[in-house]
Parts: C-alpha cells; sequence; structure tokens
C-alpha cells in the first residue's frame, strides 16, 4: 500500500463526503478509494470511518487522524513550495478561479500572451460567482472584487473599479427621465440576485448616503446576463464600470446618475488577486500575479 496516497485519498473522501466522489477526483473507482481507506485502517488497526450511515462519518479515532493527516499534507504542499520557488523557469500547472464576468472580459483576453512567456505553465482558469477554499478546492489563485477577511490568505489589488448604473439609450428614451435615486421606483431594476432579501442600492454624494429598495422584475447571478438584458432595453443595472466599458465605448449602453456613487456592497471596490500565505511564494504564482498587476489596469484602460 502507498501510505501517502492512502492518506491523500481519505483526506479527499471526508472532504468531498464519499468513495464516489474522491474517486472521481483522483481518477480512481469508489471500489479503490475505500480498499485504500480500508488497508489504511488495517495498518492502523482502528476504524476510521462509519460506513453504515447514508453519509459517511468519522470516528473519534477517525477525526483526530483527519485533523493530523491535514497537517501532514499541508506540510507537504508547503515543502514542495519551497521547492518550486527555486525554479528559474515556472512550470506545471496553475489554476485559477475567478469571478465570471472579470474571468470573460479582463483575463481570458491576457493568458495566451503570458502563456507565449511561460510555455513551460499550463492554466486552468474555472470561473463561477462563489468564493473558493484554496487549499481545499486545489486552486492557486483567486481573483475577487473584494479584499479577502481570511488572515491565512495574502492578497494583490490590481487596479481599483467602481459600480455605474446602465441602460440602453432606447429604454432611457422611452422612460421616465433619471433625475435622482428617488427616480428609480419608477423604473425596473435587472439585480444581481444576493439572496430572498429585498434589493438595497446605496448612493453616496458629498459624503450623504442614501438607501433605496429598487424594484426588480428580473434577478440573476451572472453580471453577462445583466449586461445583455440591459442593453437590450430591459431595464437599468448595476455592474463594474471595467465590464461594461466596450458596451458604453460602443453606445449599447450609457452611464445614468454619474454624479453619484453607487454599489450594493462596498464602495471600496477593486480586484484582488489572493492565494495563500507561505514562506515560499511559488515561481508560477509570482509570475502570474506580477504579469495581471501590470497588464490589468493596461487592458481596462484599452477598452475604456
Amino acid at each position: 500500500m502507498n501510505r501517502l496516497q492512502a492518506m491523500e485519498l481519505f483526506v479527499s473522501t471526508v472532504r468531498e463526503g464519499s468513495f464516489s466522489a474522491a474517486g472521481r477526483k483522483a481518477g480512481l473507482s469508489p471500489a479503490s478509494v475505500s480498499r485504500y481507506v480500508g488497508e489504511l485502517e488495517a495498518l492502523l488497526g482502528v476504524q476510521l470511518i462509519n460506513r453504515s450511515t447514508r453519509h459517511l462519518g468519522l470516528t473519534e479515532a477517525g477525526k483526530i487522524f483527519f485533523q493530523r493527516t491535514e497537517q501532514v499534507l499541508h506540510g507537504i504542499e508547503d515543502a514542495e513550495a519551497a521547492a518550486l520557488a527555486l525554479q528559474s523557469t515556472p512550470r506545471g500547472t496553475l489554476r485559477v478561479h475567478s469571478r465570471t464576468l472579470f474571468g470573460i472580459k479582463v483575463l481570458s483576453p491576457l493568458i495566451p500572451q503570458f502563456q507565449k512567456l511561460y510555455p513551460e505553465l499550463k492554466v486552468e482558469l474555472r470561473l463561477s460567482e462563489r468564493r473558493v477554499q484554496l487549499r481545499e478546492e486545489e486552486f492557486d489563485i483567486d481573483f475577487q472584487i473584494a479584499a479577502p477577511k481570511d488572515p491565512g490568505l495574502m492578497q494583490r489589488r490590481l487596479v481599483r473599479s467602481e459600480r455605474i448604473l446602465v441602460a440602453s439609450p432606447d429604454y432611457a428614451g422611452r422612460m421616465p427621465k433619471l433625475r435622482g435615486p428617488e427616480d428609480l421606483t419608477g423604473h425596473n431594476c435587472l439585480t444581481y440576485w444576493m439572496g430572498p432579501e429585498d434589493v438595497v442600492w446605496k448612493f453616496m454624494r458629498k459624503n450623504r448616503l442614501r438607501e433605496i429598495v429598487v424594484p426588480s422584475s428580473f434577478s440573476s447571478n451572472n453580471g453577462i446576463i445583466l449586461c445583455d438584458l440591459a442593453a437590450q432595453g430591459h431595464g437599468i443595472a448595476l455592474l463594474d464600470d471595467y465590464t461594461v466599458a466596450d458596451e458604453l465605448k460602443s453606445g449599447r449602453l450609457m452611464r445614468l446618475l454619474p454624479g453619484f456613487r453607487v454599489t450594493n456592497s462596498t464602495f471600496d471596490e477593486g480586484i484582488y488577486a489572493t492565494f495563500q500565505q507561505s514562506s515560499y511564494l511559488p515561481e508560477k504564482i509570482r509570475v502570474f500575479v506580477d504579469y495581471m498587476a501590470e497588464s490589468v489596469p493596461r487592458q481596462i484602460r484599452r477598452s475604456a
């Protein structure tokens, strides 16, 4: 038995919640994963996982072993990072996660040139609207629109951004003129879904804050959809400035209430690259973050 592989599969089984999920992640059958864990239990002389319930549960020994094994595996990862940090040529696989709209509009056009500079480095880019767990989900870098609060994460702000109200010229021309935030009650707002509660947009001008519950006939957790519907004349959307730069430039969208700062969360916005805190930053992470820190502002200015 490969003890290290068995430990990795045991930890993966606990994280993923089943032998099947751990097997899919490792490219093994559920039976193979179960066999590895069983051999590990036989070696230790204790049962680690209760298999009698529909969902796998850890025994008391399993809980202790899981905690210690995670620490061991993290130590191995740190040792590998220390060695990789000394590479003169970055190589291997770089796993990147990003918010969807930023990944499509800004990141993806920059990656081909980056890979020309570092041809031995493979980039995997995955997009979603959630904040991922870097170590647990095996991502190297996560791009988010707000600074991370986890003290175990490093961060680097690539660019400042702001949210703006946009609509199509057709919509603005046929609907009542928008003179102030209060006028939104007479409009249709295309809102970003953050939960079942009322949608509140915050407006700031001359240090005066106003919060407006906005009417909405449509919400989505995908900014591309909101942008497209706004451009088609279906309502007013609140989106990050860099994500609608092309539409503003082409005239498909126009900005509304430019004299106000507006947000649905916080006014201190930006794009942050986040990665695990480590004494040895792998070279592949360092060069990618450095490249994006230099290239993202230029890419956004080019679109503006």
